[in-house]
């Protein structure tokens, strides 16, 4: 909860994301993340790798301040996000979720969604970015279309386009990405990775990976392991160094990181 002394970030917010060791437990006896440190610069991807309940979400989920550190400090262009006011925070992070939430209105509604006050012309700039404008234009009512609760009146890969519209129109220094391409065919994921890689330009963002081949470009790279940070670098450097990365990315192929931690399992 906020206190009355919290003050807002001072702009203009870079987007420079310091975690100093950083500790953090669900609760008091067992820590889900150990001691983590990481700087993330304006216009870098950082991209977290490891098996299931390794912390890749719990470690993005702090920057928003869902949690708070246990011990430790995150700051944002050397403010302690621990001293920034909620609403300024989050109004300068951007979210896009492996499983995107649409509400029960419009199509139109649903991307302005990440700027109440953006007109039909931004809302529509946002949607070609986006690789959704030719889906939306055939729709029935185009903009106007109601897509039922939660968006169930689109596939997935339609809403995740929308969702990532809506994180355009936001227009905030900081991303956070936790891909979603599981579910989509192979012509969708290609116009979703597109529509991504202009939202993740020039911005902070942090990815959740789910297949290496979307991280192979990252400026860096954590490997996580039972909450700590084991391994780190840009791709070629990681491989190059024979650990628990390398022989993930031999046996890397269309299956997902998850699956292939366990089958590295036994050998870790």
């Amino acid at each position: 909860k906020d206190a009355a002394e919290l003050q807002p970030l001072p702009e203009p917010v870079r987007g420079e994301v310091e975690y100093c060791n950083v500790h953090f437990g669900y609760t008091d006896d067992k820590m889900a993340l150990h001691d983590i440190s990481l700087l993330a610069r304006p216009g870098q991807m950082t991209a977290l790798v490891g098996p299931t309940g390794a912390g890749k979400s719990t470690l993005v989920n702090l920057l928003p301040a869902f949690y708070e550190t246990t011990r430790g400090s995150i700051t944002i262009d050397g403010q302690n996000i621990a001293e920034v006011s909620l609403e300024s925070l989050r109004e300068h992070i951007s979210v896009v979720s492996q499983e995107p939430f649409l509400f029960n209105g419009t199509v139109g509604e649903n991307i302005a969604y990440g700027n109440l006050d953006a007109s039909a012309g931004q809302i529509t700039g946002a949607a070609q970015a986006a690789n959704c404008f030719e889906f939306i234009r055939e729709l029935t009512d185009g903009f106007d279309t109601h897509v039922g609760e939660r968006g169930v009146r689109l596939s997935v890969g339609e809403k995740q386009r929308i969702s990532i519209a809506r994180a355009l129109l936001k227009d905030s220094p900081i991303l956070i990405l936790d891909e979603a391409t599981a579910s989509v065919d192979t012509a969708t994921e290609r116009l979703i990775q597109q529509a991504l890689e202009r939202l993740m330009s020039g911005r902070t963002t942090f990815v959740i990976a789910h297949r290496l081949s979307t991280i192979r470009d990252a400026d860096q790279i954590l490997v996580l392991k039972n909450g700590r940070v084991i391994e780190r670098g840009p791709h070629d450097e990681l491989v190059r160094q024979q650990g628990l990365y390398a022989r993930l990315a031999r046996i890397q192929n269309t299956t997902f990181i998850e699956e292939s931690f366990a089958k590295l399992e036994p050998a870790t």
